[in-house]
């Protein structure tokens, strides 16, 4: 059985999650947070999440899993069989990852704290983000889902990638990005009605209070 490392308030743990329920896979969920030994022995980088194979392996980075995930268990296929389709989907899972995902973290330090981001950082921020609108808005054919007729890898990635996206990118900057994307907002919120992204909701809530206590006794420390 498939070993799930990590906590819920993670998106790219939550993203990993998805696709296990998805796939209607048997496993197991183990609470670790970032700074551990324990996980540090797990994840090269330190980073969250992290699974343990049936044969106890340890794979991380959540592209990477994903990845191991649909090539071990098939049966219900998260890729198109056509090769060009199947680059057509992990194009939009990139380029959500590198210019939605990411731009949109470096905000987080100052929505934690309760504090505007300097407007040089913003700046820097509204331009990668615009990027990413601009190939998304190429890309995403929402018909009905993210790459077509056929529900991929890239809605379960995408979706995730937007918890970010909304959360902190869309507040800092007063901007909704989402909405910039011709029918992003309505499959959006067709996935979030979906029975498994409710399920990793209500996990994902439950975890926050602990999760805001480990990173508040962080930023003491790192004060102190």
């Amino acid at each position: 059985m498939i070993t799930l490392h990590g906590f819920a308030a993670s998106n790219y743990y939550n993203l990993v999650k998805h696709v296990l329920l998805y796939k209607e896979l048997p496993f197991k969920e183990h609470l670790i947070y970032g700074g551990s030994d324990e996980l540090l022995a797990m994840s090269p980088a330190g980073k969250v999440p992290v699974i343990t194979t049936s044969q106890g392996v340890n794979i991380s980075e959540s592209s990477v899993i994903c990845d191991y995930i649909e090539e071990s268990y098939p049966d219900i296929p998260l890729y198109p069989k056509n090769s060009t389709e199947r680059a057509a989907v992990r194009q939009i899972m990139k380029i959500a990852e590198l210019y939605f995902e990411l731009p949109s973290r470096r905000l987080i330090p100052y929505a934690f704290s309760g504090t505007n981001a300097p407007e040089s950082l913003k700046n820097e921020v509204r331009q990668v983000l615009t990027r990413g609108v601009t190939a998304l808005s190429r890309l995403c054919k929402f018909s009905p889902w993210i790459a077509g007729e056929q529900f991929t890898m890239a809605d379960i990635y995408v979706y995730h990638v937007n918890t970010i996206v909304n959360a902190f990118g869309a507040s800092q900057l007063n901007w909704d990005v989402l909405g910039d994307v011709p029918g992003m907002k309505q499959w959006n919120d067709t996935m979030r009605q979906s029975a498994i992204a409710q399920k990793v909701e209500v996990d994902r809530l439950a975890n926050i209070p602990e999760f805001m206590q480990k990173v508040t006794a962080q930023i003491q420390a790192a004060n102190a």
